[in-house]
């Protein structure tokens, strides 16, 4: 089963796609959250989210600034301050 993952900023919607596995840079470390993970919330440091397409492939990193993380029925959700490039 795939994960469905968002990346929000206050401006827009970066990203919405169905992936493999995500790891999130969280403030009390990074943490990795694929589909049927315990729902949480966590805030997050400044660093690179690395999305997983697909097992076993390279992440694609996107460097996020604040904001926080949110893992619920409907998959993770990031709200980013801010999303480089």
């Amino acid at each position: 089963m795939p994960l469905h993952f968002e990346l929000v900023t206050p401006e827009k919607l970066v990203r919405s796609e169905e992936v493999h596995m995500v790891v999130v840079p969280g403030s009390e470390g990074e943490f990795g959250v694929l589909e049927g993970h315990a729902p949480f919330m966590s805030t997050i440091r400044d660093g690179a989210v690395q999305v997983y397409k697909t097992e076993g492939a390279q992440p694609e990193e996107i460097l996020v600034r604040g904001g926080f993380a949110e893992v619920g029925d409907a998959g993770l959700t990031v709200l980013a301050e801010h999303v480089e490039g």
